[in-house]
């Protein structure tokens, strides 16, 4: 009885697992495109983007590891 959820939520945790990869993504882009905007040499913006950068290779990752098919 407890076994027969095992697919179901697996299913449910890999889909918010994309749907995070998703933003994360976005959020990566828009801080490279700040990045190169920027005129001065702002460290609160290179550490923005370092920081959407881990967070998405995490996630990544995480998605290998699982076996998860990212569409």
């Amino acid at each position: 009885m407890l076994f027969s959820r095992k697919g179901k939520l697996k299913k449910e945790f890999d889909e918010k697992l994309v749907s995070s990869i998703k933003l994360t993504k976005d959020d990566l882009h828009n801080a490279k495109v700040f990045e190169e905007l920027m005129d001065d040499y702002n460290l609160d913006i290179i550490a923005e983007r370092k920081r959407a950068e881990s967070i998405h290779y995490y996630l990544y990752k995480e998605a290998r590891i699982r076996r998860v098919l990212i569409k």
